[in-house]
């Protein structure tokens, strides 16, 4: 007797679904809606202010701590921030919500966290105790900080070019041209 009648539900494989290149959490994660100069600056801004984050936890001792605190402060923000604005960019997130406020939030987020960023590198500068740790910390705020005020810039420009090819050309009334300008 052949049991092959019996076993052959249970034992056949069944195929899964076809996988391809992209498959499982890679294929979320989608960096075509940003080109490629702003792809560059958002990697960056997120590496170099993660960078700074790190070389400043590493500083074990300080004399004036309160700019070490807010340059702290302000680095881990600015990383935080700046990997969510890249997640929205980068994953079926951006479908889901409206473009317009994207690249809105985008814009401010990216300007504030530069002119923040900025200045607490300022402060950090003027009360660092001089180590090496604190001065590749200033040293990637200063970088981070000029990398997101870069990306406003160009976001800036691109909004004014989409502004001035929206505006609709001043039209003229040809119907009251025979008329006195005083009647």
């Amino acid at each position: 007797m052949e049991n092959g009648a019996v076993y052959r539900a249970t034992t056949e494989e069944h195929p899964a679904p076809a996988r391809g290149a992209r498959s499982g959490l890679a294929a979320y994660f989608f960096l075509g809606r940003l080109k490629l100069p702003q792809r560059v600056l958002k990697l960056s801004q997120l590496l170099l202010s993660l960078l700074a984050f790190i070389c400043e936890e590493v500083v074990s001792q300080c004399t004036l701590c309160g700019g070490l605190y807010f340059f702290e402060f302000v680095s881990c923000s600015a990383f935080l921030l700046s990997l969510l604005i890249l997640i929205v960019y980068c994953t079926p997130v951006y479908d889901r919500v409206d473009a317009v406020k994207v690249k809105s939030s985008d814009f401010y987020i990216t300007v504030g966290i530069g002119l923040v960023f900025l200045l607490a590198s300022i402060i950090f500068v003027s009360t660092h105790d001089r180590t090496s740790a604190e001065f590749a910390a200033t040293v990637f705020g200063f970088l981070a900080s000029i990398m997101f005020l870069l990306d406003f810039l160009i976001m800036f420009y691109e909004k004014r070019q989409e502004s001035q090819l929206r505006k609709p050309e001043p039209t003229t009334k040809t119907e009251n041209v025979t008329e006195p300008l005083n009647a």
